[in-house]
């Protein structure tokens, strides 16, 4: 068992809940950190979505206020799958309800760090909040990060390349052609597959994430639309909180 003296330490490492603060630093810091991952990751990821929209008949105004708005490019891709004429507008608001409900699970992870903090600062915050932002803010936390401004730094440096690369690729997109010519189709599982690698924390991950994968799977083959990625999420979600005994 350790000594007082490791738990103390230990303590002074790990931030408790009203040691965290919301400032300009830790905006700057994920700003500063997260810069070369937004660059390189999402700024293809979203100059794909530019081509796709400019090629399903979608507008350049109309396309730069869902980037915009929306900040989300797993949902943005589901909602351009189903984009025709008549609009479907009840099958892309589920579409988007299903691809978008992990960030119940993502905000929920969140709240122990962040439930002391004023609501009129954590909100604005959480609409930053983009999946290489919190895997890596929630390691941050753990090691003993006192700041977490760092989410909103980070997120804007991401919504800023999401939004430049999706202008970007409209304006590109009639000189592309077909995009599985170039590789850009098959940018998104590309980045979904990096970033699940740098959440990867050892053997212990592979029950609930071999589950996840398995419900998803059986839900895509049964289930018509997304709703494989809420169902692969709960399965593996509640997987590992009864791993964890929580």
């Amino acid at each position: 068992m350790p000594n007082s003296g490791q738990q103390t330490a230990g303590s002074e490492r790990r931030p408790t809940r009203e040691r965290i603060g919301f400032g300009l630093g830790g905006m700057r810091r994920g700003a500063r950190e997260m810069a070369l991952l937004a660059v390189s990751a999402v700024g293809p990821f979203a100059v794909a979505f530019g081509v796709a929209a400019q090629q399903a008949g979608m507008d350049v105004l109309g396309t730069g206020l869902m980037t915009a708005l929306v900040f989300a490019g797993a949902s943005q891709f589901a909602a351009l799958g189903l984009w025709q004429e008549p609009l479907p507008v009840f099958s892309i608001l589920l579409a988007t309800i299903a691809v978008n409900s992990r960030f119940l699970l993502m905000g929920a992870a969140l709240r122990p760090w962040m439930a002391h903090l004023p609501a009129w600062k954590v909100y604005p915050s959480l609409f930053f909040l983009v999946d290489p932002v919190w895997a890596k803010s929630l390691k941050e936390f753990d090691q003993g990060m006192d700041d977490a401004g760092y989410i909103i730094g980070a997120g804007l440096v991401f919504w800023v390349v999401w939004l430049a690369g999706t202008i970007a690729g409209f304006m590109l997109g009639g000189g592309i052609g077909d995009p599985a010519r170039w590789g850009i189709d098959v940018l998104m599982p590309a980045f979904f597959a990096v970033m699940l690698t740098g959440m990867w924390r050892g053997p212990a991950d592979a029950l609930p994430w071999g589950v996840a994968a398995a419900a998803a799977l059986a839900a895509s083959q049964l289930l018509p639309g997304m709703w494989f990625v809420i169902l692969g999420g709960i399965a593996g979600g509640l997987t590992g909180a009864l791993r964890d005994g929580r």
